[in-house]
């Protein structure tokens, strides 16, 4: 049976790869070595390492064609996948952990110490990372796969307080300022009201895109550094 290690040692051997949102790579490839995105890095790997679909729109279909999308993980975690915390998932080498977003989100393989491994962003390509710090939402173990527990912190550090779309909006003078940066730069035009919603979160994606940076939407670290905002 393939395992959670398999997973790591294979993501592993593609350090430094190109990183393209929205690309596609053929699962069923084995000398594929980008580009990639987030999801589909992830969903090849199970693919290589267990012959299955995971994460894709149909993961009944051509494994050269299949479209892997954080929201297809997130739909295969609730009907098909195991969900645990985050915290055990980062102690689980090959656990993958997903951030949701209201159109795109981040997924990565845990490495079992705390760290990760992961298509990051068109700036770094694929690299390796660390969970600390960062938001997440929920750790996935795919069925059919063995996974082990490595020596990965009992606790990740929380993420300082990060701005993204939210329901009711996110307000406050420090979501001015973010919007002052973007409109400065020329990603918001509908000027500054203090209100993180739609058209801030589109501006957000926008900036993320031309700065090489993950594009999710959200103003988290290093988000704000590129734009010259203190989240402090």
């Amino acid at each position: 049976m393939a395992t959670g290690n398999d997973l790591v040692t294979l993501a592993l051997e593609h350090l430094g790869e190109p990183y393209v949102l929205g690309a596609l790579a053929p699962k069923n490839d084995p000398r594929w070595q980008g580009p990639w995105d987030c999801a589909e890095f992830v969903s090849w790997c199970v693919y290589q390492v267990a012959r299955k679909l995971y994460g894709c729109f149909d993961n009944q279909g051509d494994p050269a064609l299949a479209d892997a999308y954080t929201g297809y993980w997130a739909r295969d975690a609730n009907t098909l996948g195991k969900i645990i915390s985050v915290n055990e998932a980062a102690r689980i080498p090959g656990a993958a952990i997903l951030r949701l977003g209201p159109k795109i989100g981040h997924i990565v393989l845990a490495d079992g110490q705390g760290g990760t491994v992961e298509a990051h962003s068109s700036r770094t390509g694929v690299i390796r990372h660390t969970l600390s710090g960062r938001r997440w939402d929920l750790g996935i173990l795919v069925p059919g796969i063995a996974y082990r527990p490595g020596n990965g912190p009992d606790n990740l550090t929380p993420p300082p307080l990060i701005f993204r779309l939210t329901r009711p909006y996110m307000q406050g003078e420090k979501v001015r300022e973010i919007q002052r940066k973007l409109m400065e730069r020329g990603f918001l035009q509908n000027g500054v009201d203090g209100l993180f919603g739609p058209q801030t979160f589109a501006a957000v994606l926008a900036f993320q895109r031309a700065e090489g940076l993950v594009t999710d939407g959200e103003v988290g670290p290093q988000t704000a550094a590129a734009l010259g905002v203190s989240l402090s």
